[in-house]
């Protein structure tokens, strides 16, 4: 798991070390007006790529064989080729109603979207981890540097949208291209399939893993909506200048997370799942080691961009995103939470706990929205940071206590048989 771990972390590093390095350059390229159009519209078409195959390439990693996942893929094919029908007609009628011409990507940059993340689902349950960090140079870094080109051809919104959906284009490529993956070692999640048991079918593997669709789908559309709704509405309040500087400065705070989140996330899932439904204490002790690893990171991040957010903004994106970095010191305690949390979705996937984390998360994201507003409503942006953060300690508090003292599926120190000396 650490050599794994490690291998997605230096692929993830120099993934967003490009973008980090060519930040400075971007915000002289682009306006925060600009800037605050691509974030909506990137928002828009996360919130529809993120749900594109029915989250059923997330079972990828549970399916028991070679033949389940097979089927699984091609499911996850059919929804996504639906999804991106669907979200071409969506842009055009955006594009229709706006004016907006780069409104016509949203297709594409669902189905790329969709795409990506079957592959890299795909990937994980055959353990191609370097394929993965390679790909993810090619996903982050290749979109800045795309970006960056045309900033300076002068490519506006259009550009900033364009760049990212040919990067994403590559990493998909590139993960496809080394040919079949190797099938994972089977899941201890039932009894091996017999000669005489009923070929499985596309609706019956549909039926068997219908809680990613059902539970799953809905918690993850809904956590991407929180970002287009947030965007949306400091756009309708204070314009899309400050919508810019919000984007910004969540894009760059939550780099580290997305880093490490993915990188964690993608080795911890096969290793939890492989233990079968339900947590087992040496399954919850790694979950508690993570959590320990990672808030004491967060916490030194917390402190950083507490103490020294607006100086760091200033001096790498210039003096006109001093505001983005002042937002940046508000916002530290729950970049900090988030930091955690990021790689801590799929625990209640491998551990059979959807409903519930779908019901936490409509309490976290209607709290989200809710101190937004009300922060919006009483100080502006900074009275808006300073509300997320105090609502989401709350929230996150409560997650990672729950998670740490899940009940465990079998007993801590389970009985011994009894000797010849104490049986009765």
């Amino acid at each position: 798991m650490l050599r794994a771990t490690l291998t997605l972390l230096a692929g993830g590093a120099l993934a967003q070390a490009l973008p980090l390095l060519l930040g400075p350059l971007l915000t002289r390229l682009y306006a925060p007006q600009e800037f605050g159009a691509f974030h909506l519209f990137a928002a828009v078409a996360g919130n529809l790529a993120v749900v594109a195959c029915g989250r059923y390439e997330f079972a990828l990693p549970l399916a028991r064989t070679p033949a389940e996942a097979t089927l699984l893929r091609r499911l996850c094919g059919r929804l996504l080729g639906l999804a991106a029908g669907l979200s071409a007609l969506g842009g055009l009628g955006w594009a229709w109603w706006s004016g907006l011409g780069w409104a016509l990507w949203l297709g594409p940059a669902v189905a790329v979207g969709g795409a990506l993340s079957l592959a890299t689902m795909w990937a994980t349950r055959a353990g191609r981890f370097q394929a993965l960090a390679v790909a993810r140079v090619l996903q982050y870094g290749g979109a800045a540097l795309a970006q960056a080109v045309a900033g300076a051809l002068h490519g506006g919104v259009l550009g900033l949208v364009v760049a990212p959906i040919a990067a994403q284009g590559l990493a998909v490529l590139l993960l496809w291209a080394g040919g079949r993956a190797r099938p994972a070692a089977p899941v201890s999640a039932g009894p091996p399939a017999t000669p005489a048991a009923p070929v499985p079918t596309l609706r019956t593997t549909a039926w068997q893993f219908r809680e990613f669709p059902l539970l799953n789908t809905p918690h993850a559309f809904l956590g991407a909506l929180q970002d287009t709704a947030s965007l949306a509405l400091i756009a309708a309040t204070l314009g899309p200048a400050a919508a810019g500087f919000w984007g910004l400065a969540l894009r760059y705070l939550k780099a580290p997370a997305t880093l490490v989140g993915s990188a964690v996330s993608q080795v911890l899932y096969p290793q939890l799942a492989a233990r079968g439904p339900g947590p087992t204490p040496a399954a919850r002790a790694a979950v508690r080691r993570v959590m320990g690893l990672l808030g004491a990171l967060a916490l030194l991040l917390s402190i950083v961009l507490a103490a020294a957010g607006p100086w760091l903004f200033e001096r790498l994106f210039g003096a006109g995103w001093r505001e983005a970095g002042e937002l940046a010191r508000v916002l530290a305690p729950y970049i900090g939470a988030h930091f955690v949390a990021a790689p801590l979705a799929v625990v209640t996937m491998a551990w059979g706990a959807q409903a519930w984390a779908l019901r936490l998360a409509l309490w976290g994201q209607a709290a989200f929205v809710g101190a937004l507003a009300l922060g919006l409503h009483l100080g502006g942006l900074q009275g808006a940071g300073r509300a997320v953060s105090l609502a989401m300690l709350v929230y996150f508090g409560w997650y990672f206590w729950r998670l740490a003292t899940w009940p465990c599926t079998e007993p801590i120190d389970p009985p011994t048989a009894p000797t010849p000396e104490s049986s009765p």
